[in-house]
């Protein structure tokens, strides 16, 4: 695959979640979903899967909790053999098929690669990734001086995702999420 189709796949898809391993001899697969709750995954009827740089359609059959995950099966892949090959495999979405938020609500991508802007106008860095912990979610924001815009410096900062206390704005549009934070913390 080319890296232009790389990207062009990695723009228009949204990583739902992972086909870890089979679950039974019929096909079933267990799911890794990042969707929240995580059966959420479930309600999308059908699955791009991307195994290998090759991308293929499953209509999702069934799917339930099972313990404290996921399994699922998928139109296609009905024997255990099928649900080997399948193992590994990950679970996209075009984003055009995910739901629309209300104001003030983002999807993690969206606000991966976003610029960081403190109040003061200091850049900290961009948005490399998000993680949840029991509180809220964070922020893990990398500076690089060299970057366009440069950074203050090269430190990695986790940042929690509170709006209106450490979020103050989100331009999408424009490509920066403004913080009130102090750039030596």
């Amino acid at each position: 695959m080319s890296e232009q189709a790389a990207s062009s796949m990695r723009d228009d898809h949204v990583v739902l979640g992972k086909l870890t391993s089979p679950y039974g001899v019929k096909g079933w697969l267990k799911v890794y979903s990042h969707t929240s709750p995580m059966d959420g995954i479930l309600d999308y009827p059908e699955w791009v899967i991307r195994q290998g740089g090759a991308l293929t359609r499953h209509r999702l059959l069934q799917g339930r909790r099972h313990g404290k995950g996921l399994v699922a099966l998928l139109e296609g892949i009905d024997s255990r053999e099928s649900a080997e090959r399948a193992a590994g495999a990950e679970i996209l979405l075009p984003k055009t098929e995910l739901p629309e938020l209300g104001g003030g609500e983002y999807y993690w991508h969206q606000l991966e690669g976003l610029t960081v802007v403190t109040r003061e106008g200091v850049v900290l860095g961009r948005v490399a990734y998000l993680f949840e912990t029991g509180a809220n979610d964070v922020l893990v924001v990398r500076g690089d001086p060299q970057g366009e815009p440069p950074a203050i410096d090269d430190r990695e900062r986790l940042l929690p995702f509170l709006p209106d206390e450490v979020i103050v704005g989100v331009d999408l549009a424009g490509g920066t999420l403004s913080v009130d934070w102090d750039p030596d913390f």
